[in-house]
Formats: C-alpha cells, sequence, structure tokens
C-alpha cells in the first residue's frame, strides 16, 4: 500500500496489537536536541536510570504512537525514564537522516536526564542503535546496555525498506550495516532479541558471535515460534510479553 496509508494502519493496529497498557506517571511530548520529536516517560517509581528508544518500521513508518504501549512497559517494569524518539523517516529523508536524528536524541538524553543511560530500539531502530552504541564508545558516552530486539544489521540483504532507506547510498558502509563495522571492541553491553520465524534471526546470530569475540558482553535471546513484530504485539501473539519481560529485567540489572 503507499507509504502514507501503511503509516496510518500502522498506528491505528498498534493499540490493538499490543493490548493493556501500563501506567507510568507521566507521557510529555517534546522537542529535543533542535527539533526533534520524542515522547518522555517516567515511570511511578523512582527511576533507576534513562533509556533511549528508537522504534521500528522499516525506518519509514512507525513513531510514538505505534511504539506507546513498548515504551511504557519499559518505563513502569525497569522502573526508568524512557526518551522515545520520533527520528527522520525514508523515503522522504533517507539515509543518514534516521540515524543522525537517533544520534543528536542520544546526546541530549546523556547531558539533560538522570543517568546511567542505555539505548535500544526494535528492528530498524535496532539497526540505528546498533550504530549509536558505536559512536558513543568513540565519544566517550557511557551506556550501560544496548537493547536490540531482532535488528536489522547487514543491509546487503536487499529488500524493499533497506532501499528506501538507503536512497542509493552503499549498503557497506557501517553506519547502515552495523555488522560490517571493523572493531566492535568497547561497545555497551548487549542483550539481543531474535524471533525463530524471523528472516533477521542470523543477522542476530553472527552479530552477537562478532561482539563476543570482540570481548563484549552479550546475551542473545531467541523466542521459539514468534515472528518480526512480534515486540509489539503481546495482545495477539502468545509468548510475546517475555520479550518485553526479559528487557525490562535486563535494563534494570544494566541500571543497577
Amino acid at each position: 500500500m503507499p507509504i502514507a496509508e501503511a503509516r496510518i494502519v500502522n498506528d491505528r493496529e498498534a493499540p490493538l496489537m499490543f493490548g493493556p497498557v501500563e501506567e507510568v506517571a507521566s507521557a510529555e511530548n517534546r522537542q529535543i536536541a533542535g527539533g526533534i520529536r520524542a515522547r518522555v516517560y517516567e515511570p511511578l517509581e523512582p527511576p533507576r536510570g534513562t533509556l533511549a528508544y528508537f522504534h521500528g518500521g522499516g525506518w519509514a513508518v512507525g513513531g510514538l504512537d505505534s511504539h506507546d504501549g513498548v515504551a511504557r512497559f519499559l518505563c513502569a517494569r525497569t522502573p526508568c525514564t524512557v526518551v522515545a524518539v520520533e527520528y527522520a523517516k525514508a523515503p522522504e529523508r533517507p539515509f543518514p537522516a534516521a540515524l543522525e536524528d537517533a544520534w543528536a536524541a542520544t546526546r541530549w538524553t546523556a547531558f539533560n536526564l538522570p543517568k546511567p543511560l542505555a539505548i535500544g530500539g526494535d528492528s530498524s531502530g535496532g539497526n540505528v542503535a546498533a550504530v549509536v552504541a558505536r559512536r558513543a564508545r568513540d565519544s566517550g558516552i557511557p551506556l550501560g546496555l544496548q537493547l536490540l530486539v531482532y535488528p536489522a544489521l547487514d543491509l546487503r540483504f536487499d529488500s524493499h525498506w533497506m532501499r528506501q532507506y538507503l536512497g542509493g547510498h552503499p549498503a557497506d558502509d557501517p553506519d547502515a550495516s552495523p555488522a560490517l563495522a571493523a572493531d566492535l571492541s568497547g561497545v555497551a553491553p548487549a542483550l539481543i532479541l531474535s524471533c525463530e520465524l524471523d528472516d533477521l534471526r542470523p543477522q542476530a546470530d553472527a552479530y552477537a558471535e562478532r561482539l563476543k569475540q570482540a570481548g563484549v558482553d552479550v546475551r542473545h535471546l531467541v523466542y521459539p515460534g514468534l515472528i518480526h513484530t512480534a515486540y509489539r504485539m503481546p495482545g495477539v501473539l502468545p509468548g510475546a510479553r517475555r520479550m518485553l519481560e526479559d528487557s525490562a529485567e535486563a535494563l534494570a540489572a544494566a541500571f543497577a
């Protein structure tokens, strides 16, 4: 369907797919880092840290509303402050616009909100999170965890979504394909979540092994019977809630 329609359908169906959401103290729409749209969630309990979160959607759909349930869950269950980032979307604004927004939002979060800091994202959001983790290492911004949920790590495996995002840019650029980075040593500890029935799972397998070889503390969990996008579908997919629970537990441990 046309991209404009896909965005409407995606956001409209998100509450049905997620089901009941967690209660939080506040969810405030803001503009951060020079105009990037974000929604800042605060938990009912004192936050243990802050999570900058980048939504999935093939770099082209999704946003603050499509991932509201995810953000509320992680905020309430960790508990932590969550900065959900609405980065630039393709095809109107192709690579590297989404990445630059994610990086700017991470820097803003690091300097303006309670520490410790973690980053995370699902699918395309996991892609930019993995690159942001490397930039944070190079810039001296400490991260307690990078939470990568069925991330797209190697964009040489061609798809319509990837072509829209790249806009003609080479797929072998490590800022587009974080799996191709020459050096992963010193990046933040990682929790990678994959679904058994997801074409991106082999990329996660390979990336987890590379992180391990680089001396990075990494866990890679694979959830049987689940498909891509399960993370935001606990209302309709039995077992999907476990992914969110494991995420909150890992964040709490990282912030501790």
